[in-house]
């Protein structure tokens, strides 16, 4: 079988977990093949720290390599639409990290232009393609806690000396990289019938997000409270509460365990979560699979979900009346 080769753009923390992740899947035929930054020396260095077979000193070399079959674009935040934008215009495929753009409007022009050129274009929230997804709906489906109400999440690290997350001027603030997982979450449990979005943060003195309080309610009632911070460490765990007992998940961003309790707070069950290379796998061999089979999207996060995500982090900011400097 052909090897399918990866080329990964950028070359930070997120790009060297995910140059792991491809050494990882040798088994799978996939290739940690290239690695651009705006700087060769920089790409010299990380392609031989993880074995990469080619450097580049510019995002267009790379692109234009016509043995590339993924790119995976880890540059920062503001950079998402142009980067991928330069790589359809290419006809290359992409996996982009998350969040897939800055605002709605921007995602839909990738997407339209994503079609045009007839080349796969998918978000890297990995959440969305781990196999634990299923194992918590799995949970819920069987009744053990009866019928759901609401779900209670948070994540947060120390980040606010962290360049990219204090910068207007490359979409920082806590919403776009940690807010949109508790988001997801809570997606991916309750679905997309919304009905209302209720949303506050503390700002910086640069016009960022440092700490986002955010609820959502559905419209069969249902609710779900969730907390963002870019400020401090939080026990990044999932609750979801039902009649006859609760799901703990620990670690929404990767989980590590799930727990069922009953309505005594007594453990009733554990849920056994498979071992990964990192979690960055799934999104990969999920491009890997689309593109084999001609697909556009990948079926675990499809483009009308990854519009109806950025719509709601859009209406968020809207309630804070956070715009970011190169933004219409």
């Amino acid at each position: 079988m052909k090897d399918f080769n990866v080329g990964i753009i950028g070359t930070g923390l997120i790009a060297s977990v995910m140059a792991e992740t491809l050494n990882g899947l040798k088994d799978k035929n996939v290739k940690n093949y290239a690695v651009a930054s705006r700087n060769l020396a920089k790409a010299e260095t990380f392609a031989d720290k993880y074995g990469i077979e080619k450097a580049y000193g510019s995002y267009i070399e790379l692109i234009q390599d016509k043995d590339i079959d993924l790119i995976y674009i880890a540059v920062p935040h503001s950079e998402h639409y142009r980067v991928a934008k330069l790589c359809i215009e290419n006809k290359k495929n992409v996996l982009c990290e998350k969040p897939f753009t800055v605002n709605a409007d921007e995602t839909k022009d990738l997407l339209a232009l994503a079609k045009e050129n007839k080349v796969l274009i998918t978000e890297a929230i990995w959440t969305r393609y781990m196999p634990s997804r299923k194992l918590i709906n799995d949970v819920i489906a069987s009744g053990i806690i009866g019928q759901v109400h609401s779900i209670q999440a948070n994540l947060g690290y120390p980040l606010k000396d962290v360049k990219r997350m204090i910068s207007p001027e490359l979409a920082g603030g806590a919403l776009l990289d940690v807010g949109v997982y508790t988001v997801n979450f809570a997606l991916m449990v309750f679905g997309n019938d919304l009905k209302d979005i209720f949303a506050k943060a503390v700002m910086s003195d640069k016009g960022v997000d440092l700490t986002d309080s955010i609820t959502l309610t559905w419209n069969d009632g249902k609710m779900a409270v969730l907390h963002a911070s870019m400020m401090t460490p939080t026990d990044r765990s999932g609750f979801i509460y039902g009649e006859k007992g609760y799901i703990c998940v620990t670690n929404i961003n990767n989980p590590e365990a799930i727990k069922v309790y009953d309505i005594e707070h007594n453990l009733i069950k554990e849920v056994e979560i498979p071992k990964q290379v990192t979690g960055y796998e799934y999104e990969v061999l999920s491009s890997q699979k689309a593109i084999n089979q001609n697909e556009l999207e990948c079926e675990e996060m499809p483009h009308k979900e990854t519009i109806f995500v950025m719509e709601i982090l859009d209406k968020i900011r809207n309630q804070w009346n956070m715009k970011y400097p190169f933004e219409k």
